[in-house]
């Protein structure tokens, strides 16, 4: 039967929490995934976006939606040895928001900033037959983005395989209602499918609202520096046979990605 590699990263934009950029390319290419689900891209208004720079140096086909504004910063403090400093809201890289917030950080100091986009991306290097942004919509709690999820139908030998990928809310900010639009999304738990992403959320409770679905790989994965918790995930449907799972310890996100090698009819 048929085979393929899916993996899913948070990018955190392609830097660590003072703004130095980490070789995304080289990070995403150790994981050698056929179906690569990436959250947090970075697309800057003026050049090439992180998604479309893996994409066209690995040889996939990229899908990109964005969910919000953002403004990248490059730390105007000393860089320590942590991942990033101890009160990230005093000196975060990562800022969402609408432009006109994002206009008001900028004069406040932060010179060294570029102005774009934060999304999520599925890249494949398999045959696409069909590409489908899912709009879960807005919470209030988590004004600067608007959650989507993006579908794909993609061939695995002469098998069509359906491949979801999504970056949910943090369970604080309403995740639950996030999640519960999603599921009526996914396509019945009969045919061949994938869903992945940063879900935010534990792998138990998920498991209990997404009824046919079935995780593909345990392990945490959050915060890279000492994963405690796995909040990265894949599921898969009941015709899906997993292999294998696996964290893999690379790039320099706050999340370490996961890797699932499927079998399918």
């Amino acid at each position: 039967m048929p085979q393929l590699v899916v993996a899913t990263f948070n990018l955190h934009a392609g830097v660590n929490g003072w703004g130095t950029p980490f070789d995304v390319v080289a990070s995403c290419s150790r994981l050698d995934a056929d179906v690569l689900l990436l959250q947090e891209t970075w697309t800057p208004y003026d050049g090439e976006g992180l998604a479309a720079l893996v994409a066209s140096a690995l040889g996939y086909e990229a899908h990109e939606v964005p969910l919000s504004d953002a403004l990248l910063l490059r730390s105007q403090r000393a860089v320590g040895k942590r991942w990033g400093p101890w009160n990230p809201r005093r000196n975060r890289s990562l800022w969402l928001g609408d432009a006109a917030y994002l206009r008001c950080l900028r004069r406040a100091g932060w010179a060294d900033a570029r102005y774009g986009t934060w999304g999520v991306a599925l890249l494949s290097r398999l045959g696409v037959k069909r590409v489908e942004t899912l709009d879960l919509g807005q919470l209030r709690r988590d004004s600067a983005a608007r959650r989507s999820a993006l579908l794909a139908e993609v061939m695995v030998g002469t098998s069509p395989v359906t491949v979801i990928g999504t970056h949910l809310a943090h369970f604080t900010h309403g995740s639950p209602i996030l999640l519960r639009r999603l599921g009526r999304e996914l396509p019945a738990p009969g045919p061949p499918a994938v869903l992945a992403g940063d879900m935010n959320f534990w792998g138990p409770p998920l498991s209990l609202a997404l009824p046919g679905w079935r995780r593909a790989v345990r392990a945490c994965t959050y915060p890279s520096w000492r994963a405690h918790s796995q909040v990265d995930h894949i599921f898969v449907t009941p015709a899906v046979k997993v292999i294998s799972g696996e964290s893999v310890a690379v790039g320099n996100s706050d999340h370490l990605p996961i890797r699932a090698r499927l079998e399918v009819p």
